[in-house]
């Protein structure tokens, strides 16, 4: 517990550290929720303790070679455990289904665009691509839409931070790479935006476009502070999508996308699973309570299993160790 909470649940916090990666957009994400937190408690002290991470340092293999989106968070839990950070802030997306033991999620901001981008220097959209060309995506759920649409593509790995992505993409190493519309707008790339890839018939990574602040359950004094910036709109969506994805014991290991939207009490779910290797795409979509959006998860994750993604997603978790597959 951090030693502003040590002095009891009921005393008022006068600083708060925020551990964050290092990479330009972890940082952007990061130093929005301090000037929100700063607005929302004036006199609060918020600092960042930018971190690296094995998920940052380990470039030359696929995520899921080397372990999954987790470890972008590892050494930010290790931080808060330590007593060196009190909460850290994670693009959503990135954070396993099951958070480990002694953390929770007490805020999650509102949404941003949800959508992938199609971004080129050359072509205007997916479609006008030459046969063959060459497109980058580190994403297996990106890689499997995309097999889906254009099986003729050559897809080749791109990892690192948005600059290096896009940097690479203009020293020529691809004709076009896909990038979440989220991250780039919040850098100020939105004119790199050259066509939306956004749903029904594309669809993002569960809980794409949201902000999630973690903290140890055990410090009520950083939930309080936390708190007021929770958008309990996005998060209805994104626990219908998260809940998809753990039914389907989903990770960054194998190809799942799903989108949930509310209509008055109505919350909708539509859920993907798709082969990274050949394209094949299984859909499903239900509508359920906004009150229940666990509930609606589960049902969408039933309905893809009963068209046989287990045994698609058996096939696709199979270990690579080894350089990107193309």
């Amino acid at each position: 517990m951090s030693a502003d909470a040590q002095r009891g649940d009921n005393a008022r916090m006068t600083t708060l550290r925020i551990a964050t990666r290092k990479s330009p957009l972890a940082l952007w994400q990061t130093e929005h929720v301090a000037a929100a937190l700063r607005a929302a408690h004036p006199g609060l002290v918020v600092e960042l303790v930018p971190l690296s991470t094995r998920g940052d340092e380990v470039l030359d293999r696929s995520l899921a070679a080397i372990g999954g989106k987790g470890l972008f968070l590892k050494e930010l839990e290790l931080a808060m455990q330590r007593g060196e950070a009190d909460c850290a802030v994670h693009s959503l997306k990135d954070v396993p289904m099951e958070l480990e033991p002694g953390f929770a999620l007490p805020a999650i901001l509102r949404r941003a665009d949800p959508a992938d981008a199609f971004v080129s220097n050359r072509h205007a959209e997916l479609a006008t691509l030459p046969q063959g060309a060459r497109v980058g995506t580190s994403s297996l759920r990106r890689q499997a839409q995309l097999r889906a649409r254009r099986p003729d593509l050559q897809l080749v790995d791109l990892r690192g931070n948005v600059n290096t992505r896009l940097a690479k993409l203009d020293a020529g190493d691809y004709d076009a790479i896909v990038l979440a519309c989220a991250g780039l707008q919040r850098l100020g790339f939105d004119v790199r935006i050259r066509a939306r890839l956004a749903p029904p018939q594309w669809l993002p990574a569960p809980a794409q476009g949201a902000i999630a602040i973690e903290s140890r359950d055990d410090d009520p004094g950083v939930h309080a502070l936390l708190h007021v910036l929770d958008d309990a709109p996005t998060r209805t969506c994104v626990e219908a999508e998260r809940a998809m994805n753990r039914a389907l014991h989903g990770s960054c290991h194998v190809p799942v996308a799903a989108f949930a939207q509310r209509d008055g009490d109505a919350l909708s779910l539509a859920g993907l699973v798709g082969s990274a290797h050949d394209g094949r795409i299984i859909r499903a979509d239900a509508v359920g309570d906004i009150d229940e959006p666990e509930a609606l998860g589960g049902r969408v994750a039933k309905l893809l299993l009963a068209q046989g993604a287990d045994a698609l997603l058996a096939a696709e978790a199979e270990p690579d160790t080894g350089p990107f597959r193309s």
